[in-house]
C-alpha cells in the first residue's frame, strides 16, 4: 500500500550538488549507487519526478553535507553509517523522521536505536553489521564452541616461521578488540537512567575491560596472536590460506570468495571469568552469561547500522518521504542492496529471504548480543586513546590495566570530565 501522496511540485533547472524543489537529489557512493538509481527509474516514470543521484566519496559525504547543506547547496538525503548521526543531528542538518506504522513494523528495533539521538529518529536504516569469527574451512572444518576449543586450535596451526596463524585479530584496532572489553563487562560510555548515553561514564578502565584484555594479553605473550597486524598483512596472508580464523566483518567475504577460499561464519566464542562469580560482588557489570558454559560471557561487539538520512534543508520532504517509503524501503530494492553489499537487512521482509545463507546467519548470530557503537559526537575523543592503548598492550610496553587505564583518563580529560 502507498504510504504517501505524491505532491506536485515544478521541476526547476539545479546543480548537481544542489537540491531544488520539485526534484531530488541523492548523495551516496559508488557501492549503493546503482540501486538508488534503480529507485530512481521506477520513481521517475510512475511520477515524472526527477532523482538524479550523484557520487561522492564515502569519506566526504559526511564532511561536504555539513557544510553544503545549511547554505542550500546539499542533497535532499545522504546513506552512510549511524555514528554519523550524533554530529550532524547535534549541528542541526538532519531532519527527524516520523515512520509510518506500517514501515516501522518491518524494521529491525536495535537498528533503529542506533540511528536515534535525543530520543529522536534521524536515519532510516538498511542494514546491520557487526564482527565475528570466520574460519578458513579446509583448516578448521568446525568452529570452535568454547574459548578453550579455539586456543588448542590456535595452538595447533600457529606456526610464525611460515608465517601461519590459527588465530588472528586486526590490531592495535580498537574496533575489533571490542568484543573482548566487552564480554566480561567493559563499555565505551555507560548510560544515564533514561537511557541516554553518558560521555563522563568511561568504561574503559573497568574490571570488566581489564579482564578482557588480560585474556588477550596472554595471546600476545604466547605468540599466538602476532602484534602489529593490519588489514593489508592479515588480507595477504588470509587470502594465501594462512590464517584459519580471524574476526572480522562481512567486508571480508568477498576477499575470500576472490582468493577461492571457502569460509564459514560463527560467534565468538564466550570468554571465561578471571574468579567466580563474576562479575565480582559489590560491582554492576552489563555482561550476559553464556547458558552453555558456566562462568563464560558472551562477546558483544559493536553494532554498525547503514541508513538514509534526510536533510534538515531539503525543499521536498513530502517527496522524500514518498521516494523513501514506497520505492527505496521494498523487499525488491532492499534485495538488490544486499546483493551488492552483503550486509545484513534491517528490512525484515528481505532479512526473511536472506536468513537462510549460512554466512548472514552466522554473523546475525554473533551481534544477536552486540552495541551499537556510540554515534555521540564525543566519540570522536575516544578512538585515538584507545588506539595507543591497544598498541601498547601488544607490543608489550604496558600491561592492559595500566594501558586502558591511560587512555580513559586521556578521554575524561579531553571531554572535561574531571
Amino acid at each position: 500500500m502507498r504510504r504517501w501522496l505524491v505532491v506536485t511540485l515544478l521541476v526547476l533547472g539545479a546543480s548537481a550538488f544542489a537540491a531544488t524543489p520539485g526534484k531530488l537529489l541523492i548523495w551516496c557512493d559508488d557501492t549503493r549507487a546503482p540501486v538508488f538509481e534503480e529507485a530512481a527509474k521506477a520513481y521517475t516514470e510512475a511520477t515524472g519526478i526527477v532523482v538524479e543521484v550523484v557520487e561522492v566519496p564515502f569519506g566526504e559525504i559526511r564532511g561536504q553535507f555539513i557544510t553544503a547543506a545549511p547554505a542550500g547547496e546539499g542533497p535532499d538525503f545522504i546513506i552512510g553509517p549511524h555514528d554519523w548521526v550524533g554530529e550532524l543531528a547535534a549541528s542541526g542538518v538532519l531532519a527527524e523522521i516520523q515512520l509510518p506504522d506500517d514501515l516501522k513494523d518491518n524494521l529491525d528495533s536495535v537498528s533503529l536505536e542506533a540511528l536515534s539521538y535525543g530520543g529522536k529518529l534521524y536515519g532510516i536504516p538498511y542494514a546491520r553489521e557487526g564482527i565475528g569469527l570466520v574460519y578458513n574451512k579446509a583448516l578448521v572444518p568446525e568452529p570452535p564452541a568454547t574459548w578453550e576449543e579455539l586456543l588448542a586450535l590456535a595452538r595447533k596451526l600457529t606456526d610464525p616461521t611460515v608465517p601461519q596463524y590459527g588465530f588472528v585479530v586486526q590490531n592495535p584496532d580498537p574496533y575489533h578488540f571490542f568484543p573482548f572489553i566487552s564480554a566480561l563487562g567493559g563499555y565505551i560510555f555507560g548510560k544515564t537512567p533514561e537511557g541516554a548515553l553518558e560521555p563522563c561514564d568511561v568504561g574503559l578502565d573497568n574490571a570488566g575491560a581489564v579482564a578482557g584484555m588480560e585474556i588477550m594479553d596472554a595471546l600476545f605473550e604466547e605468540g599466538l596472536l602476532p602484534a602489529g597486524l593490519d588489514w593489508n598483512t592479515w588480507t595477504g596472508l588470509f587470502s594465501e590460506g594462512r590464517i584459519a580464523m580471524v574476526v572480522t566483518g562481512p567486508w571480508a567475504i568477498r576477499i575470500a570468495k576472490d582468493a577461492g577460499i571457502e569460509v564459514g561464519v560463527a560467534p565468538i566464542p564466550s570468554l571465561p571469568a578471571p574468579e567466580s562469580p563474576w562479575p565480582p560482588e559489590g560491582i554492576d557489570l552489563p555482561v550476559i552469561p553464556d547458558p552453555a558454559h558456566p562462568d563464560h560471557f558472551f562477546p558483544r561487539p559493536f553494532v554498525g547500522v547503514q541508513g538514509v538520512m534526510i536533510s534538515a534543508y531539503s525543499p521536498n520532504l513530502p517527496l522524500v518521504e514518498d521516494f523513501l517509503y514506497n520505492y527505496v524501503f521494498t523487499k525488491e530494492i532492499m534485495l538488490f542492496l544486499y546483493e551488492l553489499d552483503p550486509r545484513i537487512p534491517t528490512f525484515l521482509p528481505t532479512y526473511e529471504e536472506v536468513a537462510a545463507d549460512p554466512i548472514v546467519k552466522g554473523f546475525a548470530e554473533s551481534i544477536k548480543n552486540g552495541i551499537p557503537m556510540p554515534n555521540i559526537p564525543q566519540m570522536s575523543a575516544v578512538w585515538g586513546a584507545w588506539y595507543d592503548a591497544m598498541a601498547l598492550i601488544g607490543n608489550q610496553e604496558l600491561e592492559p590495566a595500566d594501558a586502558l587505564h591511560q587512555a580513559a583518563e586521556n578521554i575524561r580529560e579531553t571531554l572535561g570530565c574531571k
